[in-house]
């Protein structure tokens, strides 16, 4: 792909606004609610409650949605839970609970939050889609039972006050990332008309298809197709582009200029992006509007 004289790519291929990756958020929500050593170490003496209370808490949980109609229909259970589905459900949130009450802090668990979060919208391998509602409700329901928990093994009130308070922050930081990936993957799938997005080199790796379709409204631009795929597959973002950091100039209500960083994404030096088989950058950009009938190629150097 081409670049300006003085060997930087066109600004006409900045992509702006992409949502900050599960990483990002995950630290940031951190930093914000206060994730405190204080905290980690009043939830560190209710770990080995909740590890022994464990197993009842994973069947509790299965039964409370097989006996709830609409959480029972969405999962097909309206005439009994088949079991290989109820046990592959309880294993993936064995899984789940094993890292939360082992204070799994890591970048690793927010990016797995955000692709549990694209599996509930029905990108699983099931592609059964469970409604926002239910996501969210779950991890007040979690939060509810580490409560009940503790509250009945722990006779200090103060420690029980101060070790639901840490956990009340990171199921807090587990519902966002899942309701990012939720998001992610109902944007991917809602609009106008369907393009198909080719893909070549690593980015089929990552990815784990060749072709991924997304869907835009009437009169988007390859900017609103792009920011979609990006913002459902944050790990292919390092790959293809190199992130920098600009100022942007605004005025508020009151016409009070301030100032905000914001990051933007330009394309590496060679990557490829194609319209119909045509370099994106010399058709005009990501301006470019795209309609029914287009397909969006990415190519890495090389090809």
């Amino acid at each position: 792909m081409g670049s300006s004289a003085n060997g930087h790519r066109s600004e006409a291929m900045a992509l702006k606004a992409l949502q900050p990756s599960p990483e990002e958020q995950w630290r940031h929500l951190r930093s914000y609610l206060d994730l405190n050593r204080d905290d980690l170490a009043a939830m560190a003496e209710t770990v080995e409650i909740l590890m022994r209370r464990g197993p009842e808490f994973v069947v509790a949980t299965y039964d409370y949605l097989l006996n709830f109609k609409e959480t029972a229909e969405i999962l097909g259970w309206e005439r009994g839970a088949d079991p290989d589905h109820l046990a592959e459900r309880r294993r993936f949130f064995t899984i789940w609970l094993a890292r939360t009450i082992g204070l799994d802090l890591s970048d690793d668990l927010a990016r797995y939050l955000f692709r549990a979060g694209k599996y509930h919208a029905g990108h699983g391998p099931r592609r059964i889609h469970v409604p926002e509602l239910y996501v969210t409700g779950a991890v007040s329901l979690a939060q509810a039972s580490f409560a009940r928990y503790i509250a009945e093994e722990i006779k200090d009130a103060r420690l029980v006050a101060r070790a639901l308070t840490g956990w009340n922050k990171l199921l807090t930081m587990h519902g966002h990332l899942m309701s990012a990936g939720y998001h992610a993957a109902r944007d991917l799938e809602s609009g106008d008309f369907a393009v198909p997005v080719s893909l070549f080199g690593r980015l089929r790796t990552l990815v784990g298809a060749d072709e991924v379709v997304v869907h835009v409204d009437a009169g988007a631009r390859a900017e609103h197709l792009l920011r979609k795929f990006f913002n459902y597959f944050p790990d292919t973002r390092q790959e293809v582009f190199d992130k920098a950091w600009v100022d942007d100039y605004r005025l508020d209500e009151q016409g009070v200029p301030w100032v905000r960083v914001e990051p933007i994404y330009r394309p590496r030096r060679d990557w490829n992006i194609r319209l119909n088989g045509r370099n994106l950058e010399y058709l005009g950009g990501l301006a470019v509007p795209v309609k029914p009938g287009d397909r969006l190629s990415i190519f890495p150097p090389g090809r």
